[in-house]
């Protein structure tokens, strides 16, 4: 087979919607589009607010960026009471840790210089083990004791905020924007009863909110035992560690994840394994 070869890729991206359906198109497949999530501002920025003002007081030691989106949030947010000159001169006075490229790219835009660099994947785990080595050499990055903020992209990670409370941190969660469902959730719906048919052959993650909303949707249409056979039965692509994490809280585990978590990487490699994996999938579920 070339490519999905007319296969049925869903598509659970919201952004980037048509963007995605234009690549599985150019790849030979069927796309299947389906958002599952919104961005949103939180009703409330106080949590935001009240980091600038501590930050500008000098009253954290330590600064973690999760996400682009949030780190240009965090500074939206702190403009609306405090100077930007300000905010980020009290950023350059501590020392910020992004967790990957994109809050990397924003810093720099800012005038921000990283402390540490996170290595690919660029999960928790990968945070950690590089705040770790840190502390080994450089006595200032010792996490016991250290006023650590840690900007949050939607929902809370535990194990992040588990690990540096492990390590002796004082972790201030820092909450800037959060994820809904579409406000027309009508595909969405149309697509979890056509997974739970087996009309599905390929899905496409490429963020664990996705994962999250899926399920829950498909809880409150009564689908979500049906929905698992579904999803075990089509190929299961995952954009990389951390979407991997949350289906496999869901009891599905991802058949492939691309070499490097970027949507086009995730697109080619589906569509060069899928017809492999789908066989041998297939085949499995007709013998069991």
């Amino acid at each position: 087979m070339n490519g999905f070869a007319g296969l049925r890729v869903l598509a659970l991206e919201s952004r980037r919607a048509q963007e995605l359906a234009k690549l599985i198109s150019n790849y030979g497949g069927e796309p299947v589009v389906a958002p599952a999530m919104r961005e949103v501002p939180l009703d409330s920025n106080t949590e935001a607010l009240s980091f600038a003002e501590a930050l500008i007081a000098q009253k954290f030691d330590m600064v973690i960026f999760l996400t682009g989106v949030g780190t240009r949030a965090v500074l939206s947010v702190a403009e609306t009471k405090y100077p930007r000159e300000d905010f980020i001169a009290a950023l350059q006075g501590v020392k910020v840790v992004p967790r990957g490229p994109k809050p990397i790219a924003v810093l720099r835009e800012l005038g921000v210089t990283p402390a540490l660099t996170v290595p690919e994947p660029n999960t928790w785990r990968e945070l950690l083990q590089t705040l770790d080595e840190a502390a080994k050499s450089l006595p200032d990055f010792r996490l016991r004791g250290a006023r650590i903020a840690l900007q949050e992209y939607g929902v809370s990670n535990p194990e992040l905020i588990a690990g540096l409370s492990d390590r002796g941190a004082v972790v201030t969660r820092v909450p800037v924007y959060q994820w809904a469902l579409p406000e027309d959730v009508v595909p969405l719906q149309s697509a979890i009863k056509e997974l739970a048919a087996g009309k599905i052959d390929i899905v496409l993650f490429t963020t664990g909110i996705q994962v999250a909303h899926l399920f829950e949707v498909a809880a409150e249409m009564k689908l979500d035992d049906a929905l698992r056979p579904g999803l075990r039965r089509a190929v299961v692509a995952s954009i990389g560690p951390t979407t991997s994490e949350e289906l496999q809280r869901k009891g599905i585990r991802p058949d492939l994840e691309p070499s490097h978590p970027k949507m086009g990487f995730l697109v080619k490699e589906a569509s060069e394994q899928a017809a492999a994996l789908l066989s041998k999938k297939r085949q499995g579920t007709a013998s069991a």
